[in-house]
C-alpha cells in the first residue's frame, strides 16, 4: 500500500480475514479500522490515500482546483471535474460521490458561493425518483421516456426533467434563503415523497409496478397519468 495509484485488488475479507496479501496482513492497516465489513474497510483507505496523493493531503485545496479547470462553473463540467477523479476511490458509485459531494459544496453558501452553486444543481436519480417521473407520465410527456439507468443522466434524461421541473418552481416559498432555482431540493424533495423511510407515498410497498397506481390519498393522483414502470 504504497501509494494510491498502487493500492489495488486488496480484496480484504473481514468474516474470514483473507486477503490477497495473506503474508502482510498481521501489520497491514487495513484490518485495523473497526468498519462493519471488509468492503468499507477498502473503501476507507482508498479514500485516504486519495487525499493523501491526489489532493496533497489538502481536500478542500483540491476541489477549488478541479472547479476552476472546468469549462465553466455549470452542473455538467464542474460536477465531472469532482466526480471523475474521485469514482475510482475503491468501492463508490457515482450516486454516493454525488450527494456526499453536493452535502460538502453546500456546506459554506456564504463563504463559498462558486461551490453552492455547483453543490446546488447536483442531481441523484434513484430508481425511486426514476420511477415517480414514469409513473407521473413527466417523461413520456416529454418524449424522453426510458428505462432506468445511464439514459437517466444523458440528453433528456430524468436528470434534464429535473432540472427543467426546478426553473418552474421558486424554492423560496420553502425557505427564504434558498436560491429560486434549487434543483438538488426539488429532487430530494421527490425522493422523501416515494422513500420508505420518509413519506413512504409513491413506491412498489403501495403500488405494484406491473399495473396502473391505484393510490387515491396521494396527492398528485387527480393529475398523475398512472403509468406502471414495468
Amino acid at each position: 500500500m504504497d501509494s494510491y495509484w498502487t493500492y489495488e485488488n486488496c480484496r480484504y475479507d473481514k468474516t474470514r480475514r483473507t486477503c490477497s496479501h495473506l503474508k502482510l496482513i498481521d501489520r497491514c492497516p487495513v484490518p485495523k479500522a473497526p468498519l462493519r465489513n471488509g468492503h468499507l474497510n477498502q473503501t476507507a483507505f482508498s479514500f485516504f490515500l486519495f487525499v493523501r496523493d491526489v489532493a496533497d493531503s489538502d481536500l478542500f485545496a483540491w476541489i477549488d482546483h478541479q472547479l476552476s479547470t472546468a469549462n465553466q462553473v455549470s452542473y455538467v463540467s464542474a460536477q465531472e471535474a469532482l466526480v471523475g477523479p474521485t469514482r475510482h476511490v475503491f468501492g463508490v458509485s457515482d450516486k454516493v460521490l454525488t450527494m456526499t459531494l453536493s452535502s460538502i459544496l453546500m456546506a459554506d453558501r456564504e463563504a463559498r458561493p462558486d461551490w453552492f452553486a455547483v453543490g446546488s444543481a447536483m442531481i441523484v436519480v434513484d430508481r425511486l425518483v426514476h420511477n415517480l417521473l414514469v409513473r407521473t407520465g413527466i417523461l413520456e410527456r416529454l418524449g424522453t421516456d426510458h428505462s432506468y439507468g445511464p439514459r437517466c443522466y444523458a440528453l433528456g434524461g430524468c436528470a434534464e426533467a429535473l432540472r427543467l421541473i426546478s426553473a418552474r418552481i421558486d424554492a423560496r416559498q420553502f425557505d427564504r434563503d434558498f436560491p429560486a432555482d434549487f434543483p438538488r431540493f426539488i429532487q430530494h424533495a421527490l425522493w422523501r415523497y416515494c422513500a420508505a423511510d420518509a413519506l413512504n407515498i409513491c413506491n412498489g410497498n403501495n403500488t405494484d409496478d406491473r399495473k396502473s397506481c391505484s393510490v387515491q390519498f396521494c396527492k398528485l393522483y387527480s393529475i398523475c397519468d398512472k403509468i406502471a414502470p414495468k
